[in-house]
């Protein structure tokens, strides 16, 4: 029987691909052998973590949106055409996947299927919710506001390609400290605001 194919091996692929076109998000979506939310999931979230071109996360925010909301209604994975059509260039991608990919092949060495009530349908669902909330937050306009929710959500699509509870708990667990970071930020940068508005008069 033919081995199922690691994530980081189809995204090495995706990225060797021979050719200067940009890659849209719709090639990322076909490109991902038939894996189910959680690798989608990890593909649109996890390049906001690492240093990246401007304006990365208006590209794959939308899709974490729509993917997100689809998983906490149990739809299957769909996008729309103009955010299907969204591109990065050949060259930023393979950037991203050169530096992303050690990351995920230590963390595929160390997923295993455990705690599996966590990864039910039901469940599922709750952490499309959780992930809806985490990917709105993402593509606000907060200076540093991206990393925490971009780590959760790429944990917990780990933890359900893998179905591994443990790596869902630890990604509940930094989504409570997303929502805490990036709300001390929005407080900070209000309070920043009406403070310049006061004083400028």
């Amino acid at each position: 029987m033919r081995r199922r194919r690691r994530l980081s091996e189809i995204l090495a692929g995706l990225a060797r691909a021979e050719g200067a076109a940009p890659i849209s998000v719709g090639d990322l979506l076909r490109g991902m052998d038939g894996r189910a939310f959680g690798a989608l999931l990890l593909i649109f979230a996890f390049p906001n973590i690492l240093p990246a071109p401007p304006g990365l996360a208006g590209v794959l925010g939308l899709p974490l949106i729509y993917l997100s909301a689809q998983m906490m209604m149990a739809r299957s994975p769909w996008l729309p055409p103009f955010i299907d059509r969204r591109a990065l260039s050949r060259e930023s991608f393979q950037s991203l996947i050169n530096r992303a990919n050690p990351f995920l092949e230590r963390a595929e060495r160390l997923l295993r299927a455990r705690l599996m009530v966590l990864t039910s349908p039901l469940a599922e669902r709750f952490l499309g919710a959780l992930c809806l909330a985490l990917s709105l937050v993402l593509v606000l306009p907060i200076p540093l506001g991206n990393l925490l929710p971009a780590l959760s959500i790429s944990v917990i699509a780990l933890g359900v390609l893998e179905r591994d509870g443990v790596w869902i708990i630890g990604g509940l667990l930094i989504s409570v400290a997303a929502f805490f970071w990036v709300g001390g930020l929005a407080y900070a940068l209000v309070k920043s605001a009406i403070f310049l508005v006061m004083n400028a008069f």
